[in-house]
Formats: C-alpha cells, structure tokens, sequence
C-alpha cells in the first residue's frame, strides 16, 4: 500500500531505505548507526541489509565524521551524516562552517557538496544540555547551507529524500520528541517543494507560524483556540533556510496577525527573520505587532524544570490573546 500510517522515526528510517536503494553512491555514516541503529533507532537494521561498506560505524570524533563526509562527497558519494544529539554537533561545526557550506561557492558551482546531515534536535525527552537544544539558526545564518525539519512522518519521508538528492549541502533537523508520533505516510505522492512553507490549518483570525516540533503544539493551540470561537490558521514553515516568506505573507495578509513559535530561545532566533521580514512585507495590512514564543536566552536546564523552559499550550495562547486584544 502507498498509504501507512508511520511515527516520524519509522518513515526516516524507510527513507534512508529507499535512498540506499536508489543510489549506489548513497553512504550512511555516524557513531552507533550500524548495528545498534543509532541511538533513536532511526538506521535500525540497514547495515545488515546494505553491508558495512553503505552504513559506517564511525569513531566518536564529529569534525572527522564531516571531514571524511566532505572527502567522499568531492569523490562523487552522497553521505547522510547523523550526529546523534544536536549538541554533539559543534566539535564539526568548524567543518560545517568553513569548508561544506563555502566548496560549492569557491568553485564557482562546479563542486557539489550533496552532503545531508541530519541531526535530532529540540527538549521534551527528559534529557539535558547538549541532548535537549535547538541551534538551527546558527546554521541558518550561515551562506551556503540549507535547513530543514520536517512536523510530521510524511514530510520526515519526503524532506530527507529531497535533501539527499540536493547537490547542496543539508543540515537536517528531526525533532526527537515527535519520533513516536504517527502518521500517514504515501510513499507515492511527493508533498511537495523542500522549501516550500504549507498551510497545515487554515483559519482567518490570527497565524501561527511554527516548525518541527511546534508545530503540533501550535495545531492543538488552534484547536483549544476554536473552542472559544477564534480562527487560527496554521502555517508550518519546514525550510528554516531557504524561508518561504511568500506563503507565510499570504496568510497574514488574510489574517492581520502573526505568532511565530519555536522552541530555540527567542532572542537572535529564526523567529526575528521572520518578524523582521512581515513588518517590512505586511506593513499596512497588520493590526498587531507580530509577537514570538520561544525558549529563553539561557542554557537548557535540567528535565525536571523543561516544561517550563519549552514553550507550551499556555504561553502560546498567551500570545494569541495578546496580539487579538490588539
């Protein structure tokens, strides 16, 4: 059947699957994928039917993983790097930053840098720093890399096959908490663009704008939302960089107002651009500031205390009821 209903960790891993399948070039590698599965199981059972030459055990030593990925990169492969906690990923972001995202540039577009790397990311798991944060926008800010995440197992399907057909480099954000919640899945029927931006609710009042593992907060926000008759439309922005600044226009111009909500500390996140970028757009058309529900600007803390850090139902209807006063 084309249609099955997956949890978010499942359709990745039929993902990698179908890649390897496709593409002899494709190559899998990071520390634990190959017969433990990786951490969150997302590789489970690919080395054994792909052998240990297509899904590589590595040494836990991140900037050698990159490094070896960019080298078989400029050899003609397609390596899916994982890095198995967002925090794990800094001893490669020398690597990231100063070699895979500038080759493609400093070759005048003739070396391909088609390197996807895919790194779980976001709190909600009971874990602490370095296993809990969300740095997207230090690589969103970066020139010449993309960032994605996908919200739900479809998108998780079809994003990490379009990333690893890309002959750019990209940083591929999964947000962990949602690796267990399921959904349908139809493995013949693309969703559409990697960096297109998609109304996953629509509404008339007031828009939410969120990625990853929001966004399924701010779905249950519009729907608490309903029940006391406001119209919320939802819009999951999924390309961190490039950003679809057209659609979520588009909605704003219907809805007048604007929330943005990730779970990475508001101040210098991805939500500015975005804020930044409807003022300057939707000027004459807003009729509150738009407003953002994020972290805060301070390290993660201990698990017992992330419910309070992450943002949640309340302090995202909170905004919602701030920017309708206006």
């Amino acid at each position: 059947m084309a249609v099955q209903k997956l949890p978010l960790a499942k359709a990745l891993n039929e993902s990698l699957r179908k890649a390897l399948e496709t593409d002899p070039k494709v190559l899998i590698m990071g520390l634990d994928v190959g017969k433990l599965g990786g951490v969150f199981r997302i590789t489970d059972g690919l080395q054994k039917d792909f052998g240990e030459d297509r899904v590589i055990d590595t040494p836990l030593a991140e900037s050698g993983i990159v490094g070896t990925a960019i080298g078989l990169a400029l050899r003609g492969y397609r390596p899916v790097v994982e890095i198995q906690f967002d925090g794990f990923v800094f001893p490669a972001y020398d690597q990231i930053v100063s070699q895979l995202a500038k080759m493609r540039a400093r070759s005048l577009g003739t070396v391909k840098m088609p390197i996807v790397i895919r790194i779980p990311y976001g709190g909600g798991i009971g874990a602490v720093e370095h296993h809990s944060e969300s740095p997207e926008t230090l690589f969103a800010h970066v020139a010449g890399l993309k960032v994605v995440t996908p919200a739900n197992s479809n998108d998780a399907y079809w994003m990490l096959q379009q990333a690893i057909q890309s002959d750019d480099p990209v940083i591929f954000f999964e947000p962990k908490r949602r690796y267990w919640d399921k959904s349908d899945v139809d493995t013949e029927a693309i969703p559409g663009e990697l960096h297109r931006a998609r109304v996953a609710r629509e509404g008339t009042d007031l828009t939410l704008a969120a990625y990853g593992p929001m966004v399924k907060t701010c779905l249950e926000v519009a729907e608490a939302a309903a029940a006391e008759g406001k119209s919320i439309e939802v819009v999951d922005v999924r390309s961190i960089s490039p950003l679809d600044f057209d659609t979520i226009q588009a909605s704003v111009e219907k809805t007048r107002r604007l929330v943005v909500v990730h779970e990475a500390p508001v101040f210098f996140g991805s939500g500015a651009e975005i804020a930044a970028r409807i003022t300057e757009r939707c000027f004459y058309h807003l009729e509150a500031p738009v407003l953002r529900v994020g972290g805060y600007h301070a390290p993660y803390p201990p698990a017992r205390l992330e419910e309070e850090y992450l943002p949640g139902l309340d302090r995202v209807l909170d905004a919602v009821d701030r920017s309708l006063a206006y």
